[in-house]
């Protein structure tokens, strides 16, 4: 959330806000929302242990959350609490533009292209990429000699051992 000299609070979203982050976002006295974001709204929620009276300071309490959560959509919307409670029902996922139809966000948000900085560092996967680098590391590794040099075969080793005698000892491993 940004705060000007005025005291009032904008907030962005330029992801997800779902949940309690949706309720958050009502305080501000401007939403905007990117166009690729999302808003979520649903019934708080809680797990409970214990007798039927445990149970039943549980369900007031999810009672009065919701209260209060319908107070903030209330205040920022000015939609009814019965329709604001059925969008609440049915666990409601809304893009930027139906966050602003229903008065949850006040704009999109939209960028020129000359806001947005190049990155010094790419990090977008290319096939390409990973291919040409492995290749280049591998020819490294190899030393792979340019097309126009000729290719001098390597000497083969000796070890003064008899190839027989090699399959003698291989054969000893063998069940």
């Amino acid at each position: 959330m940004l705060m000007d000299y005025k005291g009032s609070v904008t907030v962005k979203i330029d992801g997800i806000a779902a949940s309690a982050a949706s309720v958050i976002a009502m305080a501000g006295s401007k939403v905007l929302m990117s166009p690729v974001s999302m808003l979520m709204i649903h019934n708080p929620m809680t797990a409970a242990f214990g007798n039927s009276a445990e149970m039943q300071k549980a369900i007031d309490m999810l009672g009065s959350v919701k209260d209060s959560i319908l107070n903030a959509y209330e205040i920022k919307t000015g939609m009814s609490r019965t329709k604001l409670s059925h969008l609440m029902d049915a666990e409601t996922w809304m893009d930027a533009n139906k966050a602003m139809e229903l008065g949850f966000a006040d704009e999109i948000m939209k960028r020129s292209v000359e806001d947005i900085e190049t990155p010094a560092v790419s990090m977008m996967y290319s096939k390409a990429a990973v291919v040409n680098s492995l290749m280049d590391k591998i020819a490294a590794k190899c030393k792979i000699e340019k097309p126009d040099e000729p290719v001098q075969p390597p000497e083969p080793e000796t070890t003064g051992r008899k190839v027989d005698d090699l399959y003698d000892r291989l054969n000893l491993m063998k069940f």
